[in-house]
């Protein structure tokens, strides 16, 4: 039997990532998901920015969004501080103000990996349970780091699709 590689960009993969990290520390699957998508936007803001793709300062002059209701707060999840706001439905990340509908975020991981979402989940759920909360917490980036699909570098891998392999993620158990 080979390996189990799936053909994927980097930003579903960070999304799932993500989203399986904030679960282990405690944020129901909804919340969870919020987070997910917020970390890969944050991730492929700064990367954008870094490559010359996105420009700072672009919303510089336009006025900032109405303030939601309830104070908006920080929760860490894979070395990001994500924005996030207490709705009547739970905890949600907030992009530019916005709360994230988990909705959308679970229709766009189903579109990304199609049949193989729930073999790419359940690896890195045995993977984020194989560690304490805590430990998770500290190494879940760097993890991310050593399964993430390799792509070129610079402006070629915007976008790109490299293999994930679900067999290295179980390795790191």
């Amino acid at each position: 039997m080979g390996r189990h590689v799936i053909e994927i960009n980097r930003a579903p993969v960070l999304t799932l990532w993500a989203a399986v990290v904030a679960e282990r520390l405690g944020f129901d699957e909804s919340e969870a998901l919020t987070f997910g998508k917020a970390v890969a936007a944050l991730n492929a803001q700064s990367k954008g920015r870094r490559l010359g793709i996105f420009k700072p300062g672009k919303d510089r002059g336009k006025k900032p969004p109405e303030a939601k209701r309830g104070e908006e707060f920080r929760v860490d999840v894979c070395g990001r501080a994500v924005p996030a706001i207490e709705t009547p439905g739970g905890v949600r990340a907030v992009i530019r103000g916005k709360e994230i509908d988990p909705e959308a975020v679970r229709r766009y991981l189903e579109g990304k990996f199609g049949e193989e979402l729930d073999a790419a989940r359940d690896a890195m759920q045995d993977l984020a349970a194989s560690l304490k909360p805590a430990d998770l917490a500290d190494r879940a980036y760097g993890l991310y780091e050593s399964f993430r699909p390799a792509i070129p570098p610079g402006k070629r891998g915007w976008g790109a699709r490299g293999d994930l392999d679900l067999d290295l993620i179980r390795s790191l158990e």
